[in-house]
């Protein structure tokens, strides 16, 4: 990990620490204490078990993409991507250092580079396709509440669903008609040919090979229907687990009569708001939103500000620790035809 990652990492840990202390200005610390005393230790363990799960999958969907064509991809290889892919969407805007961090300790293993970001390709497809999916039922079953008691935060989900929907959408123009994609992403960035022509040119010659590359991967895959259908269901389970995450955290703090369905779809929103915001790991308005949406359903000060540090600590930090010590573990080497 290089020097700015490091101080950026300890940057957001500290903001971390202040946003933590912020929450607790107004609360009770012995309620908070008694409340921390008294909490359910299995279902919090259940809860963490739900991350652990969440990267668990993943682990598995990259092992399967990469062995289908990749000698001696072993399961620590596995591992360590969705680990580091942890840690470099959290201390990076809108989880932008995800995929070169994949991309890395892929190549840290022997993959070529053209394969690795072939398989990031359709992981990041159908990934971005499950979370559509989620968030459409999410909005059937848990939108009309916010929107009566949230409206502001119901713009925010709108314009995530209409961002996440806009991503999927230009996926498919891409795998279905990638000449067409090819003139609307001309038309789009062509007012940087009138400040500079070699950026310009760069850039369309940047547009174009990705654009090929998906287009490429999207037929390959495509003939493997048994192997996407494979991707699409662990993706949509490794989702699921994550979406639960809150709910146990509610059971774990006595909300024993806690709806699942709506406890799961506000969580959905919350995510989908998250990515809205620019400041690695959405912080400030994770915290924000996830108090706002949850008010409702715990109306206790202490236990709702107790659950949202449960809650981050476990999808957040915890995430990011562990990638910290993925990067340390040494690489196993693999047998990849196109590296020869």
């Amino acid at each position: 990990m290089s020097k700015s990652n490091k101080i950026t990492l300890v940057i957001m840990v500290l903001i971390g620490i202040v946003i933590f202390g912020f929450s607790l200005k107004d609360v009770n610390i012995s309620l908070l204490i008694h409340d921390l005393n008294n909490i359910n230790l299995w279902w919090l363990g259940v809860a963490f078990l739900c991350i652990c799960l969440y990267l668990l999958i993943e682990t598995f969907i990259t092992k399967i993409l990469v062995s289908s064509s990749v000698k001696n991809f072993t399961f620590k290889d596995a591992l360590r991507v969705p680990l580091v892919e942890q840690l470099f969407n959290g201390i990076t805007p809108f989880s932008s250092g995800g995929q070169p961090g994949q991309l890395f300790v892929m190549m840290q293993t022997g993959v070529d580079a053209g394969r690795a970001s072939s398989v990031l390709l359709m992981k990041f497809v159908v990934y971005q396709g499950m979370i559509v999916v989620n968030f459409f039922l999410s909005l059937m079953i848990g939108f009309r509440f916010v929107a009566e008691k949230l409206h502001y935060l119901a713009l925010f989900v709108l314009f995530g669903f209409c961002i996440h929907f806009g991503v999927i959408l230009a996926l498919l123009l891409v795998m279905y008609s990638p000449r067409f994609t090819k003139r609307l992403t001309y038309f789009v960035t062509y007012p940087v040919k009138w400040f500079n022509q070699e950026k310009f040119d760069k850039l369309q010659n940047n547009l174009s090979q990705k654009i090929d590359n998906l287009y490429l991967e999207s037929i390959r895959i495509g003939r493997q229907w048994k192997l996407l259908l494979k991707v699409i269901v662990l993706t949509f389970l490794q989702l699921s687990v994550y979406y639960l995450i809150p709910y146990f955290i509610m059971l774990s703090l006595g909300y024993m009569n806690a709806n699942v369905l709506m406890v799961t779809s506000l969580h959905i929103m919350i995510v989908m708001i998250i990515s809205l915001f620019p400041i690695p790991g959405g912080s400030g308005g994770a915290e924000f939103s996830f108090e706002a949406l949850f008010h409702s359903y715990i109306t206790s000060d202490t236990k709702l500000v107790l659950a949202m540090l449960l809650w981050r600590l476990i999808t957040y930090y915890f995430g990011m620790i562990v990638g910290a010590l993925a990067l340390l573990i040494k690489p196993d080497k693999v047998s990849d035809p196109d590296q020869h």
